[in-house]
């Protein structure tokens, strides 16, 4: 998910380099049917920006996990959330 991010980002001229783009996942692992299953999968962006270019950052993040084969093929199966702290610089 992180490199589809970076790249709708690099396409609408927004580094994502130089620690520019990071991200924290974690996820939970429950019994389900007696099998243990990944249920969730938190991801949280950290994206420092160019003043300007908020309205693009936030389009690259609403529509970037349709576009991530990770996310297309998990995502009927497991819930994922993704929250992102912006910094304009």
């Amino acid at each position: 998910m992180l490199g589809t991010l970076a790249g709708a980002l690099e396409v609408r001229q927004i580094p994502s380099g130089d620690g520019c783009l990071t991200a924290a996942v974690e996820g939970d692992i429950e019994a389900v049917d007696k099998i243990l299953r990944i249920t969730e999968i938190r991801v949280r962006y950290t994206l420092k920006i160019p003043a300007g270019t908020r309205a693009a950052a936030d389009r690259a993040l609403t529509t970037h996990e349709s576009k991530c084969p990770a996310a297309v093929s998990v995502r009927s199966c497991i819930k994922i959330v993704i929250t992102a702290d912006v910094t304009e610089e």
